[in-house]
């Protein structure tokens, strides 16, 4: 029984659960993380197949499927979370996407970034129908990046420090402030910026909380 329902997982799950809340908690659109997300319906699969070759009413059963659910939830708030930031954001994280270097990691999957491309078809052609061309033809055009607004980067944050961080630059929250230089101790917790501690966040140095 424990043989059929045994799964080392921990660490993947680890993975997933920080890619959730880093995303859930950042007012921006973070690198999408499509291995974690792939491996993570692998082993779901995995432990479903599992699921089937012991009795329904064994108590280990019962707290596999919990087990199943949770990383389900998880995976799901993940996905929605990602999907209602391109909702929200959608031209300046196509902008965001087209302006990245080569090599550099990529924003969006395959999938994330077709469907906010049909968002943006989408909602154009509802402007367009509904109001534009109802309006004198110098004001039938609109500037999707004025229009809609970016992710608010000064929002501040909760963080805990996974490696400790010396000299950041902290940017000061009134006029007559000045810039400061803090450093981040392992294992201790902040409310800072995000706009500060964003390149933290790509690193795995923090984990928003």
């Amino acid at each position: 029984m424990s043989d059929a329902l045994s799964d080392d997982g921990s660490e993947q799950n680890d993975s997933q659960e920080d890619a959730w809340l880093n995303e859930k908690f950042s007012p921006d659109l973070l690198e999408n993380k499509s291995e974690i997300v792939e491996c993570v319906m692998e082993q779901l699969t995995h432990m479903e197949a599992n699921l089937q070759r012991v009795s329904k009413g064994d108590m280990k059963a019962s707290v596999h499927r919990m087990e199943i659910d949770r990383i389900r939830f998880v995976l799901s708030s993940y996905l929605r979370s990602r999907l209602q930031k391109i909702e929200k954001f959608f031209p300046h994280v196509l902008e965001k996407e087209k302006s990245r270097a080569d090599g550099d990691p990529s924003y969006l999957s395959p999938e994330e970034y077709a469907f906010a491309r049909e968002y943006l078809a989408n909602t154009e052609t509802y402007l367009k129908a509904v109001a534009l061309r109802h309006m004198p033809p110098n004001l039938q055009a609109v500037d999707m990046m004025k229009a809609v607004p970016q992710p608010c980067l000064d929002s501040f944050v909760f963080l805990r420090v996974k490696e400790r961080q010396d000299n950041i630059m902290v940017e000061p929250e009134t006029d007559d402030q000045r810039e400061y230089v803090v450093d981040l101790e392992e294992g201790s917790q902040h409310l800072m910026r995000y706009r500060t501690i964003a390149p933290l966040v790509s690193t795995g140095a923090v984990q928003l909380i």
